[in-house]
């Protein structure tokens, strides 16, 4: 059965994990299928290989215990001017595993591909729902529930979180998983990444869990209200 419960599109392999790693092991851990799709293999970033990145991003999502982890080939710093082929093998990835939640990066971000995944993946999750619209793998139409946006480098003030704080270890072990990215050596390219960036993510998830009364929390925008249908069902809502 190739149907997800929740899919989470990233530009990068490792970026949904700075986002909601978290998310998608205390998911996982309740018996909801979660995958990840990478639209590209990160060829042009600073540190490390595309093979080791690979390696790293298979770890990282074994940690997470991933239902499945799909690897597109568009190309890296060139999602910018959204292509049909780039709309169709991202329509193909939705109507293939079916999921009821997508994640994609908040388009807000200072890494330009982040914010283009963003608006490829919007616009798949459109063209996904038309009946006659045909995708590269010729698959029926089909469009998720929800589109919920999750943060890599900014910091907005969520329209929602989720507590995550029996999972925040896992997701440190996960984004430590990229030690080509994260970890220091003497080979290293200083960029963003290998200048405490997980103490970063760390601060912003506890900012967000003390904003919720929780320990760790992983915040995300909509562009829709939130129903809630029972008011007295508990702090954590609908996701």
């Amino acid at each position: 059965m190739d149907r997800l419960d929740i899919l989470a599109f990233g530009a990068h392999p490792d970026d949904v994990e700075i986002g909601m790693g978290a998310t998608l092991a205390k998911y996982a851990s309740e018996g909801f299928r979660v995958g990840i799709c990478d639209l590209t293999k990160a060829e042009y970033s600073s540190n490390g290989t595309v093979e080791q990145r690979q390696k790293e991003a298979k770890t990282a999502g074994e940690i997470l215990k991933l239902t499945a982890r799909i690897q597109l080939s568009l190309s890296d710093r060139g999602l910018k001017n959204i292509t049909e082929d780039q709309l169709s093998d991202v329509v193909s990835v939705i109507r293939k595993y079916k999921p009821s939640i997508v994640f994609t990066p908040y388009q807000v971000d200072r890494h330009p591909d982040h914010g283009a995944c963003s608006d490829i993946v919007k616009e798949a999750v459109f063209n996904a729902g038309i009946k006659r619209y045909i995708c590269s793998e010729k698959l029926n139409a089909f469009r998720p529930d929800d589109v919920y946006f999750y943060f890599i480098n900014g910091y907005e003030h969520p329209d929602f979180v989720v507590d995550v704080t029996n999972f925040f270890e896992t997701k440190m072990r996960a984004l430590q998983a990229y030690e080509s990215q994260f970890i220091k050596t003497v080979n290293t390219v200083d960029t963003p990444l290998t200048n405490g960036y997980i103490a970063v993510v760390e601060a912003r998830e506890r900012l967000f869990g003390k904003e919720a009364g929780v320990t760790y929390a992983e915040g995300f925008k909509t562009t829709k209200p939130i129903v809630i249908t029972n008011l007295f069902a508990g702090k954590e809502q609908r996701l």
